[in-house]
């Protein structure tokens, strides 16, 4: 079935903040609606609206056909201890929920209720078109083709965030909705994962929404761009996919600037000019009074005919001043300025692996045999579970190696991003999870640092861990900021990052002195950050090849 979902006039917001209002948007069969924004500007609300999860503040949504099933998979898909891999497709997909309908309404068939014969056929039919009859061959098939490897009937919580993520986008792969939404499905995603979501969303006839921080993806996907633009207050929809958005938003920004600058030199001229009159003729008016004799009728006309056309000529200019079309300042957006705080450079040597050999169950990394030099710039690039995280640990010092040797060079301050972002995931608050990474900071000057980065007065007080995951990334990028490092370690930074706050990291790495490891799957920025060398990671063996 191919469904249409239109809202009208929706509004939203949090507390007394207004995220958007007046917004609308009509998602179509084969519609690829990338939708983009700063962190906290409401995608994820607005995905929550479309899915009916949640009730927008005014504004209505609507379904064509009205039995059109709209499918939302959000961030983190979460996994509930005791749930299986199997049982955790069937949820993802609406299997599920289809199931336990068609079950209430076989009872009811049971037992004679009214309707029970319209309700059962409508829930089957459901149940069919989300594809329950073969979901558990197809489970299989779509598992063994992304490589998860494991028994379906394993639990989600035994899995590593590797096998996590192949889950997660099989569940995707295997779902038969007729309106998708989509909230950062690149997640964690490796390259091999990434080609196989762009082609599944690619192939979809069904209407898709989609938040994501891959510019990549976005750029081979996406067909229209929704920007909630939370500096200007405004809604905007681009024709066209990722790249002619980019353009065409850098036109309209410099064209919104160049009318409000054309307008204020207008303005800032008219009202000199009228200050310049209202002067003329005040001196005019003192002058007449001093001069003015009743023998000098003449002179005493002149003088008040010329303040007479001073005044009609600051009247005048004051006419044109009120009919000048008034052109608003578009607002200065804020941008994350970052800066990485060095620390004293270590010693020549920063890490060594020799024969290294670490044993996790069936997996084996090694042997390894790598040094790190200072200023090393090493990028680290391989499938998801082929042991890259495993390699950072075992360089960091933080997992002992089975066999071989290990150490960590003289001087070597750690900064780190991990996947987890696990400094931020306690109970503890915002402001004391961070002063407890540098107690020697103030919690004056620990505030003012992450309202740089966007975690204002509202967020330090709240738990760390119920920050939303790009909260909790910007919180870990200013903990690079107050405190020096040396040895700089980024695993998967760009999740849950927004577009802007990506291109300033970037622009932070290519300043950045020390040391560097870096994994990611984020295409752009491994072609935008500057390294010295790759590392390929393949099935627990570590290669190196010669950075471009």
């Amino acid at each position: 079935m191919n469904g249409t979902l239109v809202a009208k006039q929706l509004a939203a917001g949090h507390g007394d903040r207004s995220l958007f209002e007046g917004l609308d948007l009509v998602v179509a069969p084969g519609d690829v609606i990338g939708l983009v924004g700063a962190n906290g500007a409401g995608k994820s609300t607005l995905l929550r609206l479309l899915a009916g999860v949640d009730t927008p503040e005014s504004g209505r949504i609507s379904l064509s056909p009205p039995a059109a099933i709209v499918g939302h998979l959000p961030q983190e898909p979460d996994r509930r201890p005791g749930e299986s891999i199997r049982a955790f497709l069937s949820r993802r997909t609406g299997v599920t929920a289809a199931q336990l309908t068609m079950d209430e309404a076989t009872e009811g068939l049971v037992a004679g209720a009214p309707g029970a014969d319209d309700a059962y056929a409508a829930s089957l039919e459901r149940w069919l078109a989300l594809g329950g009859a073969d979901l558990d061959e197809r489970a299989e098939d779509v598992a063994r083709s992304l490589g998860l490897g494991v028994d379906l009937d394993q639990e989600m919580t035994s899995l590593s965030g590797g096998q996590a993520a192949r889950a997660g986008l099989a569940s995707l792969l295997l779902s038969r909705y007729d309106v998708f939404l989509l909230d950062e499905p690149t997640n964690d995603l490796d390259l091999a994962g990434l080609e196989r979501l762009e082609e599944f969303v690619r192939g979809l006839r069904a209407g898709t929404v989609v938040v994501s921080h891959d510019r990549e993806f976005l750029s081979r996907t996406v067909t229209k761009v929704l920007e909630l633009d939370l500096a200007q207050q405004q809604i905007n929809l681009y024709g066209g996919g990722y790249d002619a958005y980019l353009e065409e938003r850098e036109v309209a920004r410099r064209h919104a600037r160049d009318e409000y600058e054309e307008y204020a030199d207008k303005k800032a001229a008219l009202q000199d000019r009228a200050q310049m009159q209202r002067s003329w003729m005040d001196k005019g008016v003192k002058n007449a009074r001093r001069k003015a004799t009743d023998s000098d009728k003449l002179g005493r006309k002149f003088r008040s005919e010329a303040s007479e056309k001073q005044a009609a000529k600051a009247r005048q200019t004051q006419r044109m001043l009120e009919r000048l079309d008034v052109v608003d300042e578009p607002r200065k957006e804020w941008q994350l300025q970052m800066e990485i705080a060095a620390a004293p450079r270590s010693g020549a040597v920063v890490a060594t692996l020799r024969d290294a050999v670490v044993r996790r169950g069936p997996f084996t990394l090694g042997p390894v045999h790598l040094q790190l030099d200072w200023a090393d710039r090493v990028a680290i690039t391989g499938a998801n579970g082929s042991g890259k995280t495993t390699l950072l640990r075992a360089l960091l010092g933080r997992t002992p190696v089975d066999a071989g040797h290990a150490a960590l060079g003289s001087g070597v301050v750690v900064g780190e991003v991990d996947q987890a972002r696990a400094h931020f995931h306690g109970e503890e608050t915002l402001l004391d999870a961070f002063r407890a990474a540098v107690p020697d900071t103030e919690p004056a000057e620990i505030r003012t640092l992450l309202a740089k980065f966007g975690l204002k007065a509202d967020h330090v007080l709240r738990s760390a861990a119920t920050l939303s995951p790009g909260e909790r990334t910007r919180a870990a990028l200013a903990l690079l900021q107050g405190r020096g490092v040396n040895l700089l370690v980024l695993d998967e930074p760009t999740n849950h990052l927004d577009l802007p706050a990506i291109e300033q990291l970037e622009s932070a790495l290519d300043t950045y002195e020390g040391t560097l490891l870096l994994v990611t799957h984020d295409r752009r920025m491994l072609d935008a950050v500057r390294v010295t060398r790759r590392l390929e990671v393949t099935d627990g063996k570590v290669t190196e090849r010669r950075a471009p």
